[in-house]
């Protein structure tokens, strides 16, 4: 059984991000192991000169490099991601290397009607960029629109139509990873390219 790590986007207390992902964990429990994380601890990223990460930045990095793929779910701020969430992205591609060749599904969920769809695209190109370089799967968008309705009082969701996509999605998700598992052979190229990587040397 793969093991995946499951971010929520938000430092947000309540957000139906959290609970789209806990619905997950439940739903695909035979299928997955997914571990939710949080980003709402991590401090503001301030590029610091000897490239320390805060601990618990230190430790979502190796709980993503351990892990076979990685879930993020976005809100949506100002037709982007939330601040959070770039901050941890900042601290997870800042001398350390954890997202580069790594699968990664998105999910979005938002109180609109959009479900978070240009912060969707807007995470995959941060994603793709040179110090992150993760394998996003392509052409796959589960976008939970007027998720405040979406959920029963037991945090499931309750239109079979949006189950079935994300079953469908979860699915293809599963064999993403398999397929990335065997495009390896540039993988120590890809990592050593991240890790030397700097903006400053352009």
């Amino acid at each position: 059984m793969v093991n995946l790590i499951a971010i929520v986007g938000t430092n947000s207390d309540k957000s139906t991000n959290r609970t789209l992902l806990e619905y997950m964990q439940k739903h695909f429990a035979t299928q997955a192991n997914i571990e939710l994380v949080e980003i709402k601890d991590l401090p503001l990223f301030n590029k610091p000169a000897d490239k320390t990460l805060p601990d618990n930045a230190k430790a979502l990095a190796e709980k993503i490099e351990a892990a076979d793929g990685v879930i993020i779910s976005t809100p949506e701020y100002d037709h982007s991601v939330p601040a959070a969430l770039m901050n941890a992205l900042s601290w997870l591609s800042y001398g350390v290397v954890p997202f580069v060749d790594k699968p990664v599904m998105i999910t979005g969920a938002s109180y609109g009607t959009l479900g978070s769809s240009r912060a969707q695209q807007h995470l995959r190109q941060i994603l793709d960029a040179p110090e992150l370089k993760a394998r996003i799967m392509p052409s796959s968008e589960f976008l939970l629109s007027h998720s405040l309705q979406a959920f029963d009082a037991d945090g499931n969701l309750v239109d079979e139509e949006n189950i079935a996509l994300l079953n469908g999605l979860f699915a293809d998700f599963l064999h993403f990873i398999e397929m990335m598992s065997q495009l390896n052979q540039a993988h120590a190229a890809n990592k050593a390219h991240a890790e030397n990587f700097s903006w400053d040397n352009q």
